[in-house]
């Protein structure tokens, strides 16, 4: 089963508080093809669409199409925010490789 980490559930609430865009949403968590290994994770505000696996968090729903389930369902989301980065991070031992940027992933 996909994971959420603690903070990076308070930060996506947070987002879901001040974002307008995503009033009455759910974040959406996909692999949609990219690059030259092959896929790219992708995190977004959206509506529930037929076929969609929903995890229910504390605040807000994890909306997951049927194809990109099989490849997230041991993955971790969480949030770093340090004084040289911040942002989202998945964790997935399903990956087998990536391009030589770090951006598209290989399963």
């Amino acid at each position: 089963m996909l994971t959420i980490t603690p903070k990076a559930a308070d930060k996506i609430q947070s987002f879901f508080e001040s974002e307008e865009s995503a009033k009455g949403k759910a974040l959406r968590v996909m692999l949609k093809p990219s690059g030259c290994a092959g896929y790219e994770y992708a995190l977004g505000f959206d509506d529930k669409r037929e076929g969609d696996h929903v995890l229910t968090q504390t605040g807000f729903d994890v909306l997951v199409d049927a194809s990109s389930l099989p490849l997230l369902d041991e993955a971790t989301i969480d949030y770093s925010d340090d004084p040289m980065s911040s942002g989202f991070k998945i964790s997935n031992p399903k990956e087998k490789s990536s391009c030589g940027c770090g951006k598209s992933k290989q399963f």
